[in-house]
Protein backbone atom coordinates (compact mmCIF):
# COMPACT_ATOMS: atom_id res chain seq x y z
CA UNK A 1 0.00 0.00 0.00
CA UNK A 2 0.82 3.59 -1.34
CA UNK A 3 0.78 5.95 2.09
CA UNK A 4 0.86 9.78 1.57
CA UNK A 5 1.21 10.95 5.68
CA UNK A 6 2.75 7.75 6.90
CA UNK A 7 6.30 6.49 6.20
CA UNK A 8 5.97 2.39 6.78
CA UNK A 9 8.83 0.24 7.08
CA UNK A 10 9.74 -3.56 8.00
CA UNK A 11 12.88 -4.89 9.41
CA UNK A 12 13.39 -8.52 10.81
CA UNK A 13 9.99 -8.99 12.78
CA UNK A 14 9.61 -4.65 13.51
CA UNK A 15 6.72 -2.69 11.46
CA UNK A 16 7.76 0.62 11.74
CA UNK A 17 4.61 3.78 11.58
CA UNK A 18 6.13 7.31 11.47
CA UNK A 19 3.45 9.94 11.28
CA UNK A 20 5.14 12.11 8.44
CA UNK A 21 3.12 15.64 8.82
CA UNK A 22 5.94 17.05 10.65
CA UNK A 23 5.51 20.71 9.39
CA UNK A 24 1.37 20.27 11.50
CA UNK A 25 2.99 18.55 14.06
CA UNK A 26 1.64 15.42 13.09
CA UNK A 27 -2.06 16.34 13.21
CA UNK A 28 -4.27 13.51 12.84
CA UNK A 29 -6.45 13.97 9.36
CA UNK A 30 -8.46 11.75 8.18
CA UNK A 31 -6.59 10.59 5.70
CA UNK A 32 -3.14 9.93 8.30
CA UNK A 33 -6.28 7.90 10.78
CA UNK A 34 -7.24 5.76 7.42
CA UNK A 35 -3.77 4.97 7.21
CA UNK A 36 -2.76 4.20 10.77
CA UNK A 37 -5.70 2.00 10.60
CA UNK A 38 -4.76 -0.17 7.80
CA UNK A 39 -1.39 0.09 8.49
CA UNK A 40 -1.76 -1.43 12.27
CA UNK A 41 -4.03 -3.87 10.26
CA UNK A 42 -1.60 -5.24 7.76
CA UNK A 43 1.68 -4.95 10.22
CA UNK A 44 0.03 -6.86 13.00
CA UNK A 45 -0.85 -10.07 10.75
CA UNK A 46 2.89 -10.45 9.60
CA UNK A 47 5.14 -8.59 11.81
CA UNK A 48 6.32 -9.72 15.72
CA UNK A 49 6.30 -5.75 17.36
CA UNK A 50 4.63 -2.68 15.64
CA UNK A 51 6.29 0.69 16.72
CA UNK A 52 4.30 4.00 16.12
CA UNK A 53 6.13 7.31 16.12
CA UNK A 54 6.20 10.63 14.77
CA UNK A 55 8.61 12.63 12.55
CA UNK A 56 10.45 15.92 13.48
CA UNK A 57 9.40 17.90 16.64
CA UNK A 58 6.48 16.06 17.91
CA UNK A 59 4.97 12.69 18.16
CA UNK A 60 1.26 14.02 17.65
CA UNK A 61 -0.58 17.49 17.98
CA UNK A 62 -3.79 15.56 17.82
CA UNK A 63 -6.81 16.46 15.66
CA UNK A 64 -6.27 18.90 12.18
CA UNK A 65 -8.56 21.33 13.47
CA UNK A 66 -7.89 22.39 9.56
CA UNK A 67 -8.94 19.79 7.98
CA UNK A 68 -12.37 19.88 6.02
CA UNK A 69 -15.02 21.11 7.35
CA UNK A 70 -15.65 24.94 9.80
CA UNK A 71 -16.49 24.68 12.86
CA UNK A 72 -19.75 25.16 12.21
CA UNK A 73 -20.51 21.93 9.71
CA UNK A 74 -17.96 20.03 12.55
CA UNK A 75 -19.82 16.49 13.24
CA UNK A 76 -17.11 15.18 15.78
CA UNK A 77 -19.26 11.92 16.89
CA UNK A 78 -19.47 10.99 13.79
CA UNK A 79 -15.60 11.32 12.99
CA UNK A 80 -15.16 9.29 16.09
CA UNK A 81 -17.07 7.06 15.38
CA UNK A 82 -16.41 6.47 11.88
CA UNK A 83 -12.56 7.38 12.06
CA UNK A 84 -11.14 7.49 15.54
CA UNK A 85 -12.80 4.07 16.22
CA UNK A 86 -11.70 1.77 13.81
CA UNK A 87 -8.33 3.47 14.69
CA UNK A 88 -7.85 2.94 18.68
CA UNK A 89 -9.27 -0.77 18.18
CA UNK A 90 -6.82 -1.66 15.51
CA UNK A 91 -4.19 -0.93 17.67
CA UNK A 92 -5.68 -2.17 20.97
CA UNK A 93 -6.63 -5.28 19.17
CA UNK A 94 -3.74 -5.60 17.53
CA UNK A 95 -2.24 -9.81 18.16
CA UNK A 96 1.36 -8.03 18.74
CA UNK A 97 2.77 -5.95 21.52
CA UNK A 98 2.31 -1.87 20.49
CA UNK A 99 5.16 0.30 21.09
CA UNK A 100 3.97 3.93 21.02
CA UNK A 101 8.15 5.59 20.92
CA UNK A 102 6.74 9.48 22.02
CA UNK A 103 9.38 11.42 20.32
CA UNK A 104 7.74 15.19 21.57
CA UNK A 105 4.32 16.41 22.02
CA UNK A 106 1.44 14.36 22.28
CA UNK A 107 -1.46 16.47 22.79
CA UNK A 108 -5.18 16.22 22.93
CA UNK A 109 -6.32 12.64 20.46
CA UNK A 110 -2.29 12.64 20.01
CA UNK A 111 -1.73 12.20 23.66
CA UNK A 112 -4.37 9.22 23.75
CA UNK A 113 -3.27 7.69 20.39
CA UNK A 114 0.15 6.72 22.31
CA UNK A 115 -1.73 5.70 25.68
CA UNK A 116 -3.63 3.16 23.22
CA UNK A 117 -0.21 1.23 22.51
CA UNK A 118 0.43 -1.16 25.01
CA UNK A 119 3.46 -0.14 26.11
CA UNK A 120 4.75 3.70 25.71
CA UNK A 121 8.35 4.85 25.63
CA UNK A 122 8.97 8.74 25.83
CA UNK A 123 11.53 10.84 25.13
CA UNK A 124 12.59 12.72 28.04
CA UNK A 125 11.60 16.11 26.65
CA UNK A 126 8.17 15.06 25.05
CA UNK A 127 5.22 16.68 26.65
CA UNK A 128 1.79 15.03 27.43
CA UNK A 129 -1.85 17.45 27.41
CA UNK A 130 -5.09 16.64 27.59
CA UNK A 131 -5.49 19.71 25.28
CA UNK A 132 -9.43 19.32 25.13
CA UNK A 133 -11.25 21.75 27.64
CA UNK A 134 -9.29 24.32 26.12
CA UNK A 135 -10.70 24.09 23.47
CA UNK A 136 -14.59 23.57 25.27
CA UNK A 137 -14.37 19.41 24.34
CA UNK A 138 -13.78 16.29 26.64
CA UNK A 139 -10.91 14.02 26.61
CA UNK A 140 -11.63 11.59 23.77
CA UNK A 141 -9.89 9.33 21.16
CA UNK A 142 -9.98 6.73 24.63
CA UNK A 143 -8.50 9.03 26.76
CA UNK A 144 -11.70 9.19 28.91
CA UNK A 145 -11.26 5.33 29.19
CA UNK A 146 -7.31 5.22 29.42
CA UNK A 147 -6.40 7.87 31.99
CA UNK A 148 -8.49 6.58 35.01
CA UNK A 149 -6.80 3.18 34.28
CA UNK A 150 -3.63 4.09 34.40
CA UNK A 151 -3.24 7.28 36.68
CA UNK A 152 -6.08 7.09 38.97
CA UNK A 153 -9.34 9.39 39.32
CA UNK A 154 -8.05 11.92 40.80
CA UNK A 155 -5.05 12.51 38.40
CA UNK A 156 -7.41 11.60 35.65
CA UNK A 157 -9.59 14.82 36.76
CA UNK A 158 -7.12 17.24 37.12
CA UNK A 159 -5.37 16.36 33.81
CA UNK A 160 -8.52 16.73 31.77
CA UNK A 161 -9.53 19.84 34.20
CA UNK A 162 -6.32 21.84 34.06
CA UNK A 163 -5.19 20.82 30.47
CA UNK A 164 -2.08 21.32 31.80
CA UNK A 165 1.09 20.01 30.48
CA UNK A 166 2.82 16.98 31.67
CA UNK A 167 6.47 16.30 31.45
CA UNK A 168 7.65 12.86 30.55
CA UNK A 169 8.84 12.43 33.88
CA UNK A 170 6.22 13.01 35.56
CA UNK A 171 4.19 11.04 33.30
CA UNK A 172 6.62 7.89 34.21
CA UNK A 173 6.26 8.82 37.64
CA UNK A 174 2.49 8.50 37.74
CA UNK A 175 1.98 5.42 35.88
CA UNK A 176 0.75 7.05 32.38
CA UNK A 177 3.61 5.96 30.51
CA UNK A 178 6.36 2.83 30.93
CA UNK A 179 9.35 5.04 30.80
CA UNK A 180 10.63 8.43 30.30
CA UNK A 181 14.05 8.28 28.59
CA UNK A 182 17.20 10.93 27.84
CA UNK A 183 16.53 12.61 24.75
CA UNK A 184 20.15 11.39 23.39
CA UNK A 185 19.29 7.25 24.26
CA UNK A 186 15.74 7.52 23.38
CA UNK A 187 16.22 6.09 19.93
CA UNK A 188 18.69 3.37 21.37
CA UNK A 189 16.31 2.72 23.76
CA UNK A 190 13.00 2.22 21.86
CA UNK A 191 14.57 0.04 19.33
CA UNK A 192 16.11 -2.04 21.85
CA UNK A 193 13.02 -2.75 23.53
CA UNK A 194 11.21 -3.72 19.88
CA UNK A 195 13.88 -5.95 19.04
CA UNK A 196 13.51 -7.53 22.49
CA UNK A 197 9.98 -7.97 21.60
CA UNK A 198 10.38 -9.19 17.86
CA UNK A 199 13.06 -12.15 19.47
CA UNK A 200 10.39 -12.98 21.55
CA UNK A 201 7.35 -15.66 22.25
CA UNK A 202 5.44 -13.71 20.13
CA UNK A 203 2.10 -15.61 21.11
CA UNK A 204 2.79 -15.64 24.51
CA UNK A 205 2.61 -11.71 24.39
CA UNK A 206 -1.02 -11.69 22.92
CA UNK A 207 -2.15 -14.03 25.41
CA UNK A 208 -0.67 -11.77 28.12
CA UNK A 209 -2.35 -8.70 26.83
CA UNK A 210 -5.97 -10.49 26.94
CA UNK A 211 -4.99 -11.48 30.50
CA UNK A 212 -4.06 -8.22 31.56
CA UNK A 213 -6.95 -6.50 29.59
CA UNK A 214 -9.59 -8.88 31.30
CA UNK A 215 -8.91 -8.54 34.49
CA UNK A 216 -9.81 -5.20 34.73
CA UNK A 217 -13.72 -6.47 34.57
CA UNK A 218 -13.02 -9.96 35.90
CA UNK A 219 -13.91 -10.98 38.85
CA UNK A 220 -11.26 -13.64 40.71
CA UNK A 221 -12.79 -16.64 39.93
CA UNK A 222 -12.92 -15.74 36.25
CA UNK A 223 -9.66 -14.47 35.70
CA UNK A 224 -8.07 -17.53 37.77
CA UNK A 225 -10.37 -19.59 34.93
CA UNK A 226 -8.86 -17.74 32.06
CA UNK A 227 -5.11 -17.99 33.59
CA UNK A 228 -5.98 -21.85 33.58
CA UNK A 229 -7.11 -21.61 29.82
CA UNK A 230 -4.70 -19.27 28.62
CA UNK A 231 -1.78 -21.10 30.36
CA UNK A 232 -2.92 -24.19 29.09
CA UNK A 233 -2.56 -22.98 25.32
CA UNK A 234 0.91 -21.47 25.79
CA UNK A 235 2.25 -24.71 27.19
CA UNK A 236 1.07 -26.34 23.53
CA UNK A 237 2.99 -24.13 22.11
CA UNK A 238 6.79 -24.26 20.42
CA UNK A 239 8.02 -21.64 22.21
CA UNK A 240 7.08 -22.79 25.34
CA UNK A 241 9.23 -26.28 24.66
CA UNK A 242 12.06 -24.11 23.21
CA UNK A 243 12.37 -21.53 26.42
CA UNK A 244 12.83 -24.90 28.27
CA UNK A 245 15.03 -26.82 26.43
CA UNK A 246 17.25 -23.02 26.20
CA UNK A 247 16.69 -23.14 30.29
CA UNK A 248 18.09 -26.76 31.11
CA UNK A 249 20.71 -26.48 28.11
CA UNK A 250 21.77 -22.63 29.79
CA UNK A 251 21.77 -21.00 26.64
CA UNK A 252 19.54 -18.32 25.21
CA UNK A 253 16.34 -19.09 23.86
CA UNK A 254 15.86 -18.86 20.07
CA UNK A 255 11.43 -17.95 20.14
CA UNK A 256 10.12 -18.61 16.41
CA UNK A 257 6.86 -16.72 17.64
CA UNK A 258 4.88 -19.74 17.54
Amino acid sequence: MIYSTLSVTEDNGIGLIVMNRPTLMNALNAQMRAEITAAVRDLGARMRVLVLTGEGRAFCSGQDLGDGASVNELDLGRTLREEYEPMLRAIYDCPIPVIAAVNGAAAGAGANLALAADVVIATQSAVFLQAFARIGLIPDAGGTYWLPRLVGFARAMGQSLFADKLTADDAAAQGLIWASIPDDKFAEEWRRRAEQLASGPTITYGAIKKALRDSMTNDLETQLDLEARLQGDMGKTRDFREGVMAFLEKRTAKFEGR
